[in-house]
């Protein structure tokens, strides 16, 4: 009798019966607000959907209000605020992620994800800086939040953010 519960509970998840996580839920519990996107600084999109592949366009730690976190890490920011940095730029990425998708539950997973630090030339941690990208993607989307990912050491970025990153996610 355990072994056709457990066939059930496969079919059954397996099948589209298993509850969905309420994004918007998992947010508030995380006390992260998603907010209105920012338009583009140039003459791009925020994101290209082809097939089932969203491109994102790069996205800095751009906050509620406009603002940016800037400056180097290695002179102006230790390691733990570009971490916080990167933290604030998956917000930025969800807002649009939202905004472009209209529910994240949409989200099935989260593909590639291209990390720049603008940091010092002697500074070496960059994964450490962009962990808190992954991080909260992880604490969000659960295993379809981990991804294939590089975390790379940038002479300058644009208007001085900490960092930029740029994601693929397959959707729905």
């Amino acid at each position: 009798m355990k072994y056709i519960l457990a066939i059930c509970l496969c079919i059954c998840a397996g099948s589209g019966f298993a509850q969905k996580v309420d994004f918007d839920k998992k947010l508030k519990e995380l006390g992260i607000e998603l907010y209105t996107p920012t338009k583009p600084m140039a003459n791009y999109v925020k994101a290209v959907r082809t097939g089932n592949l969203l491109f994102l366009a790069g996205h800095g730690p751009t906050k509620a209000d406009g603002s940016n976190i800037t400056g180097k890490v290695g002179a102006d920011l230790t390691t733990e605020q570009g971490y916080d940095a990167a933290k604030q730029t998956a917000i930025s990425i969800l807002s649009t992620l939202k905004g472009e998708l209209g529910d994240l539950n949409k989200v099935k997973r989260v593909v590639k994800v291209l990390g720049m630090v603008n940091c010092t030339e002697t500074f070496t941690d960059q994964p450490k800086v962009i962990n808190g990208f992954s991080d909260l993607m992880v604490a969000v989307f659960g295993e379809k939040g981990k991804h294939a990912r590089s975390a790379v050491g940038m002479n300058s970025l644009p208007s001085n953010i900490a960092v930029e990153i740029e994601i693929i996610v397959e959707v729905e």
